[in-house]
């Protein structure tokens, strides 16, 4: 009989694991820190891409309803200089490889093709301890405990089992997004909505950055970009949103008012997002009854990647899961042998791609990077 699986973490790559099990027969659990699955947003879009993530959605089997999550014009993308200058405007053309989709809207198909009770909601975990041949405890913040013979941490950057296989730890990587919101922009912020266009907008200096994607509904999210280090964050307050708003737009003075707008503008109080990564090579020695996916595993810095990574960890260890009925160990050999390199070759791209976007040449070299045949796969995208 199948080992019964214990997920910690109900987001994107933990819920495609628990898909991926079940469609294969094999029963999970996943405990998830949030209270329900409506207790906070979800983030924004997702580019869900045709080499990662959408063959973990075909593994899941829900292709299909995917695809009805798909909001078409989304993919369209363009680069502007400080003074909005457009640098590159591609269209969508319905042809590309990664079409968008709301966050919230993914996790949701996911929750709904998993069996009742399959997501125990309001179990943080506070602690796991090993019990012996491939046996762990996990306890939570509510009291409660679980015992399992095969443990899957999908609990993100600060996770708790990821010291059951290692010693890293996230640092921070020098850069700060600061998060801010425009609604009904065509109607209210009508020179700012036709600055981001149809999809995505990426406004770029050195050490600085206004990234904004046009959500449902004519809604602007924008990722304000500021290479910076952590003591200078902590020294604006942002209890005061007027005031944490007024600072950061300080560090874009002088650059196009339909561009700033998206920083001052702001209908929601800004919130501070520091960028934190895992060494770029982690890996570990095997460890009977226990394995990582997603940001637990490979935490790098924001590339577009990270979301459809962690659905294709999701997705690879349940294949290799059923693959193996009989051999947990076999399954996770398997499934990490190829998670490590996978992880470290997206992880150098990251860098690579910070650096086109926030280092001396920018914008510029993230626009050669788009046009120069010789470098764009079509694959590297940000949003």
């Amino acid at each position: 009989m199948p080992t019964h699986v214990t997920i910690i973490g109900a987001g994107l790559g933990g819920l495609t694991l628990a898909r991926v099990l079940h469609v294969h027969g094999i029963p999970a659990a996943v405990y998830e820190a949030e209270p329900s699955p409506t207790a906070r947003a979800q983030g924004g879009m997702l580019d869900i891409h045709d080499h990662n993530g959408q063959p973990a959605l075909r593994a899941a089997g829900l292709t299909d309803e995917f695809r009805a999550l798909v909001l078409e014009g989304r993919q369209a993308l363009r680069i502007l200089d400080r003074d909005a200058t457009v640098l590159l405007d591609e269209p969508d053309d319905a042809e590309g490889g990664r079409p968008e989709v709301q966050r919230g809207a993914l996790r949701r198909i996911l929750l709904d093709s998993l069996p009742a009770g399959t997501v125990r909601w309001g179990h943080k975990a506070r602690s796991v301890r090993a019990l012996g041949e491939g046996r762990h405890e996990v306890a939570f913040t509510n009291g409660a405990t679980a015992t399992t013979r095969l443990l899957v941490g999908a609990d993100g950057a600060w996770s708790r089992v990821r010291p059951l296989l290692s010693a890293a730890t996230p640092e921070y990587v020098g850069t700060s997004f600061v998060e801010t919101y425009l609604l009904d922009s065509d109607t209210r912020h009508p020179a700012s909505a036709k600055a981001v266009g149809g999809g995505s907008l990426l406004a770029l200096a050195p050490g600085r950055g206004i990234q904004a994607h046009r959500e449902t509904g004519g809604t602007l999210h924008t990722y304000v970009a500021l290479s910076k280090p952590r003591e200078w964050f902590t020294r604006i307050d942002f209890t005061d949103p007027a005031a944490a708003t007024a600072r950061i737009a300080e560090e874009f003075a002088g650059w196009a008012p339909e561009l700033t707008a998206l920083i001052t503008d702001g209908e929601s109080a800004p919130v501070l997002r520091p960028l934190h990564t895992l060494p770029g090579e982690h890996r570990w020695d095997r460890v009977p009854g226990v394995t990582l996916l997603g940001d637990a595993a490979h935490l790098m810095i924001p590339s577009g990647e990270g979301a459809n990574l962690a659905m294709y960890d999701g997705a690879e260890l349940g294949l290799a899961l059923a693959a193996h009925p009989d051999d947990v160990e076999a399954a996770l050999t398997a499934y990490e042998r190829d998670l490590f390199p996978r992880s470290a070759a997206e992880a150098a791209e990251a860098v690579r791609l910070h650096e086109r976007m926030y280092g001396d040449d920018a914008p510029h070299g993230l626009v050669r990077m788009f046009t120069d045949t010789d470098t764009n796969t079509g694959d590297e995208r940000t949003a």
